[in-house]
């Protein structure tokens, strides 16, 4: 019997000690030093307290047994399906939204002009918050708190990439429709889509409810949209964690710019394949859009709508750019994946509203707005503090515990958090603990920086 405690024993040991060695090593790999240390220090102190008993007692075999015990019984308990996942019907918007009652379109209003007075003539509430942030330096100003000569004309380089990527929108189909195989269409696309850069693709039908009442930007603003097309299909690009990590500083602009683009480039070169195969198609990009994207790929299957109003994806969080093409070329939908999941992590985690530098992020439960029960940001809030920094912040991204890099390690955790509603608890604080409940902000490294001396 002993000798079987011991062989049981001294595997468990040797079993947490690789798994906590290798997280350390994982952690220290994806720049999280302090969740490496954590790992690397709870490895020596399981050795330690193994060996300890031998050293001070000699008949050690009760200790053996509930260290066993306890060391077997925590895990299996957190690791047991309780998934807890109330499942909960698709929320849908009762009204279309209007693009030009967007922050992001009424900054584009300029005092003194018809458009301005006409606009703030039929929504005075707005006038006020708007012509504060207008005296603010601006996105990507020199004057800005975080402005950086090197990672702003970046970020300015790539926008404007974007915007010349609205010309395509005017493009027509060349000729007329061929008769195009829906499910080998659909299969080419997502296999396409893939291995030119997109992290998820999916497709769904298209509601009323995913397209805006009215555009708000660009030749078109103003004009009333019409749902005209059956199809769209959502595409994600993946933000690069280390780059994100320094949010709300000039390198998180830099990529958030970078993925609009690439994500625009993936859905603008699909609306001209789609066209040359003679169907109608139109890209959705960056400030040249008419479906609201996030609704598009949540009901694509890509995720859910987190407490940020973003787009939370199973393997990324919100760590994601969107593009989408509306189309009317016949294509196959999959049965929706439910990622209830994650919404039920984001009822618990307040770590996106907590690290809010204006407290843009509602911090208590989802209340009924429009007639669904979601959680509202103050785009006022957050937009105004764009115009401060220079940046579009980013710290809401990085730090939703979703957002952690997609390897191994952190795929076990979010396994545990989708079965379990112990873990998914137990989740929120180990996190804090790792990655600290409000991180520092991490000082830019050399390349990314301007230097006088240089």
């Amino acid at each position: 019997m002993n000798s079987i405690i011991n062989y049981l024993f001294w595997g468990f040991v040797a079993a947490a000690s690789v798994f906590l060695l290798m997280a350390g090593i994982t952690s220290f790999r994806e720049g999280s030093q302090r969740a490496g240390s954590i790992f690397l220090v709870s490895c020596i102190a399981l050795l330690c307290i193994s060996v300890l008993p031998d050293r001070l007692i000699s008949e050690n075999e009760i200790f053996r047994i509930i260290f066993l015990s306890v060391g077997l019984f925590l895990p299996g308990i957190f690791l047991l399906p309780l998934s807890g996942i109330h499942k909960k019907d698709t929320q849908i918007p009762q009204k279309r939204y209007n693009e030009s009652d967007a922050v992001l379109s009424r900054r584009l209003l300029e005092p003194g002009t018809e458009a301005y007075a006409a606009y703030y003539r039929d929504h005075s509430g707005y006038k006020e918050s708007d012509n504060r942030a207008r005296g603010n330096p601006g996105l990507l100003s020199e004057n800005s708190r975080y402005f950086d000569p090197i990672t702003f004309n970046a970020a300015r380089a790539n926008f404007s990439i974007t915007e010349h990527l609205h010309r395509l929108d005017v493009l027509k189909p060349a000729r007329k429709s061929i008769q195009a195989d829906s499910k080998k269409q659909t299969s080419f696309i997502k296999d396409w889509m893939k291995r030119t850069g997109a992290r998820s693709i999916g497709i769904t039908e298209l509601k009323d409810y995913h397209l805006y009442s009215h555009k708000g930007r660009g030749p078109k603003s103003g004009l009333p949209i019409a749902n005209d097309l059956p199809h769209a299909i959502a595409i994600t690009v993946e933000m690069d964690h280390k780059m994100m990590s320094y949010a709300p500083a000039g390198p998180t602009v830099m990529e958030s710019s970078e993925q609009y683009l690439f994500s625009g480039i993936l859905a603008s070169k699909l609306a001209l394949y789609i066209q040359n195969l003679g169907y109608r198609a139109k890209a959705h990009t960056d400030g040249n859009y008419e479906v609201i994207c996030p609704l598009v790929a949540r009901d694509a299957g890509l995720g859910e709508i987190g407490r940020m109003g973003l787009l939370l994806t199973p393997s990324l969080g919100p760590r994601v750019r969107i593009a989408v093409v509306t189309t009317d070329m016949p294509l196959d939908y999959e049965e929706k994946k439910s990622v209830a999941a994650v919404v039920e992590f984001c009822t618990l985690c307040r770590k996106c509203a907590i690290n809010c530098p204006v407290k843009a992020i509602p911090e208590g439960p989802m209340k009924m707005t429009g007639g669904v029960s979601r959680w509202k940001i103050n785009s006022d809030k957050c937009y105004h503090y764009w115009t401060v920094s220079g940046t579009d912040c980013g710290r809401c991204v990085i730090h939703c515990p979703y957002s952690h890099p997609d390897n191994w390690l952190h795929r076990l955790i979010r396994f545990g958090i989708k079965n379990n509603l112990l873990f998914r608890r137990m989740a929120v604080k180990l996190d804090d603990v790792f990655y600290r409940k409000i991180p520092p902000i991490k000082k830019l490294p050399e390349e990314l920086t301007y230097r006088k001396n240089r």
